[in-house]
C-alpha cells in the first residue's frame, strides 16, 4: 500500500473510474488479493522516492470506507452524520443503478488503453504501460488535464453495429411476418374471387328461377280461361249427355210399346191397342218428373237399398265388454332382465326387392315378410324355410298384420286396396277397395271383425269383414296418414300422420277423441306398449318420443337422428323399445336406464324389426331384401 500512498489522489480516482473498481487506504492485504482475483483487477508494483525528490508534492491517505468510530470516542451527533452519510450514499447507488452515469461520462485514453488490455488478457503489457504511465505523473512530465479522450466514433461504432445486428434480426422477423400475410393476402383472394362468383352464380341462378316462375304463372294465367271455357264445356255437354240419354230412354220406351203393339196385332188381340195409348198418356204425363231412366234407377236404388239392408244384418258389432289384456299378467310374470347383447345370426334372401315389414304369428313360432316385389312369405323358425308365399297385389307391399287367431293375414298395398289372405290354403279371400291413394297400414281388431287401414290419401278407415264393406272413415289428418294401430283390446285406434300429429280415435263413432302434438316432423310409424300404458313413435329425423297414454302427456324425447326411424317396436316385457334407423342401425332403448345399445349388421336400411314372443330373438327386414335375425 506504500505504493499507493505515492500516488496524486486525482490519479489514483482516475484509474479507480477506469476499472470500475474502488482502492481502499486501509484494508487486510487477504481481502484484497480476493478482490483483484475475483474482479479482473490488477494492482500497482511499489516504488520508491527519495527523499531528495524535486517534488515537494505532500500525499495524503485515503480513508477507509469501512470507517468506525473507535472506542470511547462515540458521540451521538457523529453517529447520527455517519447515518446521514451512509443514507446519502445508499440513495447515491441507488441512483446509479437505476439511471447509470457511464455513457454520460467520456472515456479518457488512459483508461479505454487500461479497459482494453485487460479485456483482452494483456497482463504484462498493462503492468509495464501502468508502470510508465505513473512514472511520469509522479515527474511531472504528462498532466492529466492535458490528456483527451477516447473518440465518440469507437463508441457509436461498437453502438451502431448492436444496433445493425437488431436492426437486422427485426427486418428477418418482419421479413418473414410480412411473407406469412402475403401468402394470407393471396388465400384470401382466393377465398373472395371464390365466393364472389358463387355469389353472382347464385344470384343468376336467383333470377332464372324468378323468370321462369314469373313465365309459369304467366302460363298458368293464361290456361286458367281456357280450364273455364273446358268446365263449362263439360257441364253442356253433362247436360246433352243427359238429354240424350232421357231422348234415348223415351225412344226404347215407345219402341219396346210398337213392338207389344205388333205382337198383340199378330195375335189379333186388338183391344191391346187402347192400353198402349193409355202407356204413352202415362209417359207423356210423366214427363215433366222424368224418363223411364228415372223409373229404372229408383228400380236399381231400391234393389241396391234391398240388397245393403240385406247386407247390414250381417254388419259385426263393436264389443262392449271387453276381454282383460292378457298382456298385463305376461308382464308381471316376466321378471328376467332385459336382453340387449343380440348378435347376428342368420341372413334370410327372401325378397328381390326392399322387405317393408316382418310380423310374428301370435302363437306359433311363424314370421310373415311382405316386400315391394309384391310378394308376402311365411316363413318357419328358426331355419327359415319358407312355408307359403303370396301373390295378388298389383303394386309393392306395405305391411301385413295377423289375425287374432292366426289363421288370416291382412296385407296392405300400393295399389290402394287392403287384401285378406286364408293362411290355410294361401288364397285371397276378400279384397277391400275404398281409398284413393297406397295404403300405408294395416291392423286388427281384437275380436277379429274389423280391419282399420291408414292411407295416404290422408284417411283411414276402419272395414267388417263379416259385411265386407266399410263402416266409418276417419277424417282428421291434414297429410299422409302413415300408420295405424288398435289399443290391445279395446275400441280405440292410435295412427301417426306425417302432419306431425298422433290422433287417438273412437272406432264405434269415428270421432277423434285426442291430438298428440310435439314432433317436428313426419311421424313414420307409432305402437303401444304390451301393457298398454305408453305410446312409442318415431319421425322421419331420427327422433324417438315416449308417450303417457293414461294421462295422455309426453314422458321423454330421444334424439337417435339425423337419421329417419323408419319402426318402433316393444319387446314382450315392454322394458325394451327397438328402433329400426335409416342409417341401417337398430337402436335398442332400456326404458329403465336410459341408455341405447346399437346393433350393426345392416348393408343398408332398416325397414322393420320385430320381437319373438320370449324375447330372445330380434327379426329385422332391410331394403337390400333380407331378413336377419339376432339372438
Amino acid at each position: 500500500m506504500a505504493a499507493q500512498r505515492g500516488i496524486p489522489s486525482s490519479a489514483v480516482r482516475v484509474l479507480e473510474e477506469a476499472l470500475g473498481m474502488g482502492l481502499t487506504a486501509a484494508g487486510d492485504a487477504r481481502d484484497t488479493a480476493d478482490a483483484v482475483a475475483a474482479e479482473g483487477a490488477y494492482y500497482l508494483e511499489q516504488v520508491t522516492i527519495t527523499e531528495a525528490s524535486e517534488d515537494d508534492y505532500e500525499y495524503e491517505e485515503i480513508p477507509d470506507d469501512n470507517f468506525s468510530i473507535p472506542e470511547g470516542e462515540e458521540d451521538l451527533a457523529k453517529a447520527i452524520q455517519m447515518a446521514q452519510e451512509q443514507a446519502t450514499d445508499t440513495e447515491i447507488l441507488e441512483r446509479k443503478t437505476v439511471l447509470p452515469s457511464k455513457p454520460a461520462v467520456p472515456e479518457v485514453i488512459e483508461d479505454f488503453l487500461c479497459n482494453f488490455l485487460i479485456k483482452m488478457g494483456m497482463t504484462r503489457t498493462l503492468d509495464c504501460f501502468q508502470s510508465e504511465w505513473y512514472e511520469l505523473i509522479q515527474k511531472g512530465v504528462t498532466e492529466l488535464r492535458t490528456v483527451g479522450n477516447v473518440p465518440d466514433v469507437y463508441t457509436q461504432i461498437m453502438l451502431l453495429e448492436n444496433e445493425n445486428k437488431n436492426l437486422k434480426k427485426d427486418l428477418k422477423h418482419y421479413k418473414q411476418a410480412a411473407d406469412k400475410a402475403r401468402e394470407d393476402l393471396l388465400k384470401i383472394q382466393k377465398e373472395r374471387d371464390f365466393h364472389r362468383m358463387h355469389h353472382k352464380r347464385i344470384v343468376q341462378e336467383k333470377n332464372k328461377l324468378i323468370n321462369d316462375l314469373k313465365g309459369l304463372k304467366l302460363h298458368y294465367a293464361s290456361y286458367e280461361p281456357t280450364i273455364r271455357v273446358l268446365h263449362e264445356k263439360h257441364h253442356t255437354l253433362l247436360k246433352e249427355k243427359m238429354l240424350t240419354s232421357l231422348e234415348r230412354d223415351k225412344v226404347v220406351g215407345q219402341i219396346s210399346g210398337l213392338q207389344e203393339i205388333l205382337k198383340n196385332v199378330e195375335i189379333g188381340h186388338s183391344y191391346h191397342a187402347p192400353e198402349m195409348k193409355v202407356g204413352r198418356s202415362r209417359e207423356k204425363e210423366n214427363t215433366p218428373e222424368g224418363p223411364t231412366q228415372k223409373g229404372l234407377r229408383e228400380a236399381r236404388e231400391q234393389n241396391k237399398c234391398k240388397t245393403k239392408m240385406k247386407g247390414n244384418t250381417k254388419d259385426s258389432e263393436f264389443p262392449i265388454d271387453m276381454q282383460p289384456n292378457a298382456n298385463l299378467n305376461v308382464c308381471k310374470e316376466n321378471l328376467s332382465p332385459a336382453k340387449f347383447d343380440y348378435k347376428l345370426k342368420n341372413i334370410f334372401r327372401l325378397h328381390e326387392l326392399p322387405v317393408s315389414c316382418v310380423s310374428m304369428h301370435p302363437h306359433k313360432d311363424i314370421l310373415v315378410s311382405c316386400g315391394e316385389d309384391r310378394l308376402w312369405k311365411v316363413l318357419g323358425l328358426p331355419k327359415g324355410n319358407v312355408l307359403l308365399t303370396g301373390f295378388g297385389h298389383t303394386d309393392w307391399l306395405s305391411d301385413c298384420c295377423f289375425h287374432p287367431s292366426g289363421n288370416k293375414l291382412a296385407t296392405s298395398s300400393g295399389d290402394t286396396t287392403v287384401k285378406l289372405w286364408d293362411l290355410c290354403k294361401g288364397d285371397c279371400i276378400l279384397t277391400f277397395e275404398g281409398h284413393s291413394h297406397a295404403v300405408w297400414s294395416c291392423t286388427w281388431h281384437s275380436c277379429g271383425n274389423f280391419v282399420a287401414s291408414s292411407s295416404l290419401d290422408k284417411t283411414s278407415k276402419i272395414w267388417d269383414v263379416n259385411s265386407e264393406r266399410c263402416r266409418c272413415t276417419l277424417y282428421g289428418h291434414t297429410d299422409s296418414v302413415n300408420s295405424i294401430e288398435f289399443f290391445p283390446f279395446s275400441n280405440t285406434l292410435l295412427t301417426s300422420s306425417a302432419d306431425k300429429t298422433l290422433s287417438i280415435w273412437d272406432a264405434r263413432t269415428g270421432i277423434c277423441e285426442q291430438s298428440l302434438y310435439g314432433h317436428m316432423h313426419s311421424i313414420n310409424d307409432a305402437i303401444f306398449d304390451p301393457r298398454g300404458h305408453m305410446i312409442a313413435s318415431c319421425d322421419a329425423r331420427g327422433v324417438t318420443k315416449l308417450w303417457d297414454f293414461r294421462k295422455l302427456l309426453p314422458i321423454v324425447s330421444i334424439d337417435i337422428g339425423p337419421s329417419p326411424g323408419n319402426e318402433v317396436n316393444f319387446d314382450s316385457s315392454g322394458r325394451v323399445l327397438a328402433q329400426a334407423s335409416g342409417n341401417g342401425v337398430i337402436h335398442l332403448l332400456d326404458l329403465k336406464s336410459g341408455e341405447i345399445h346399437k346393433l350393426m349388421g345392416h348393408e343398408s336400411e332398416v325397414h322393420t324389426v320385430v320381437f319373438s314372443h320370449d324375447g330372445e330373438i330380434l327379426f329385422s327386414g332391410g331394403s337390400d331384401g333380407t331378413v336377419r335375425t339376432w339372438s
